[in-house]
């Protein structure tokens, strides 16, 4: 009788996984299994500040980021899965003042505009702008400290995309 009631609860565990939707996951990201491929177009810069090898970067560090963290094949275009977008904006403002009315920290903030296709799943699409900043001391070069500042602000900045294009966040 025992073998009998196993038999059948086999059968109906992998009837019920038969129905299940398998996904392809690496540090936790959720991936279509029909995708194959992934591609990340060049992110203008459409500000009028920065430098010039700030699109350059970022869509390098996007690249980097899909080849890491998936098992997608990066293709120049029309992949299964696609991100492009532009740096929609790069500014630097003060944000803590000291008493004789000068800034002791500067913020840089950036902007990106992302557009996402899913190609298998319309309603994982989105087009949104992301933003991340940091600060320094007023006392720095933004010359200076600008490479360092926009390594970090980028590695913040693809984190958010890849989390809301495949961790559904």
């Amino acid at each position: 009788m025992i073998p009998k009631i196993l038999k059948y609860a086999s059968i109906l565990f992998v009837g019920v996984l038969s129905f299940c939707k398998p996904h392809i996951s690496l540090s936790g990201a959720s991936i279509p299994v029909e995708a194959k491929t992934i591609s990340v177009g060049f992110f203008t810069n459409n500000t009028s500040l920065g430098a010039p090898s700030l699109s350059q970067r970022f869509t390098e560090k996007m690249r980097d980021v899909v080849s890491q963290q998936t098992s997608l094949a990066l293709m120049p275009k029309d992949g299964d899965l696609s991100f492009e977008g532009y740096i929609a904006d790069y500014a630097v403002t003060p944000v803590a003042i000291q008493s004789n009315d000068q800034a002791s920290l500067n913020r840089l903030t950036i902007t990106v505009k992302v557009v996402y296709f899913n190609k298998f799943d319309a309603t994982k699409n989105f087009e949104q702008n992301f933003t991340r900043f940091a600060d320094y001391k007023s006392t720095e070069n933004i010359s200076a400290k600008e490479p360092e500042l926009v390594q970090e602000i980028y590695r913040q900045l693809t984190e958010d995309i890849f989390n809301k294009a495949f961790n559904n966040w």
